[in-house]
C-alpha cells in the first residue's frame, strides 16, 4: 500500500491515530471472524443433518409408494412461513418462524384410510425442507460476511498496520534529522558570530 503522507508533526499525529484505531479493532475483527467461522460450520452441519433426515423420511415414505399414487398432494400446501431475524456476530440472519399450512378439505369416507397420516408426513417433510433452506441461507450469509471480515483482518494485519508503522518511523527520522540539522546550523552560526566578534 503506497501511503501518501507529509513529513510534519500533524501528519505524524494523524497516522498515529489511524494506526491506534486499527490496532484496537484487530482483536475484535479476529474474534468476529472466528465466531463467524464457527457459526458457518454449525449451520453446514445442521443442513447436512437435515439432508439425512429428509432422505430417511423420503425412504420411509417410498415403502408406501403404491399408496402415494392414491394420495392427492394438493391437499396440503404452505401458505406462508413467518421469517424472523436473529443477530449472530452483528449479522442479521433469517430464522424460520411459524409455518402457516393450508389444508384442503377432503372427504374422509372417500379418501384413503391413511390420508390424515399422509398429510402429516407431507407436513413433516416440507417443514424439514424449509428448515434446511434457512440453514443453507444462513450458511451462505455468514460465509460471505466471514470472507469480508477475513479480508479486512488481512488488510489491517498485513498491509495497513505495517504501512502506518513504516510511515511513522520515516516521519520521526525525518523530523529528528531536521532537528539535528537545525541545531547544527545554529551551532555553526553561533561559532561564526563568536569568531567574528572576537578580535
Amino acid at each position: 500500500m503506497a501511503l501518501k503522507f507529509q513529513y510534519n508533526k500533524t501528519a505524524l499525529q494523524a497516522i498515529d491515530k489511524q494506526l491506534r484505531v486499527r490496532v484496537r479493532a484487530l482483536p475484535t475483527l479476529k474474534n468476529k471472524e472466528s465466531a463467524l467461522r464457527f457459526e458457518v460450520l454449525k449451520a453446514r452441519e445442521r443442513a447436512q443433518a437435515l439432508d439425512l433426515e429428509i432422505e430417511t423420511r423420503l425412504a420411509e415414505s417410498d415403502k408406501m409408494a403404491r399408496l402415494w399414487t392414491e394420495f392427492d398432494p394438493s391437499l396440503v400446501r404452505v401458505r406462508d412461513v413467518a421469517i424472523q431475524t436473529r443477530k449472530i456476530a452483528g449479522v442479521k440472519i433469517p430464522v424460520p418462524g411459524e409455518i402457516d399450512w393450508e389444508t384442503r378439505d377432503f372427504n374422509l369416507f372417500t379418501a384413503p384410510a391413511w390420508a390424515l397420516e399422509g398429510v402429516r408426513v407431507l407436513k413433516d417433510i416440507s417443514r424439514l425442507q424449509i428448515e434446511r433452506r434457512f440453514f443453507v441461507r444462513k450458511m451462505q450469509i455468514l460465509d460471505h460476511v466471514r470472507k469480508k471480515t477475513t479480508q479486512k483482518v488481512n488488510l489491517y494485519e498485513k498491509v495497513q498496520i505495517p504501512a502506518f508503522e513504516d510511515a511513522i518511523l520515516k516521519i520521526k527520522r525525518f523530523l529528528e534529522d531536521e532537528d539535528n540539522l537545525s541545531k547544527a546550523a545554529q551551532k555553526i552560526l553561533k561559532n561564526r558570530l563568536l569568531s567574528e566578534s572576537a578580535p
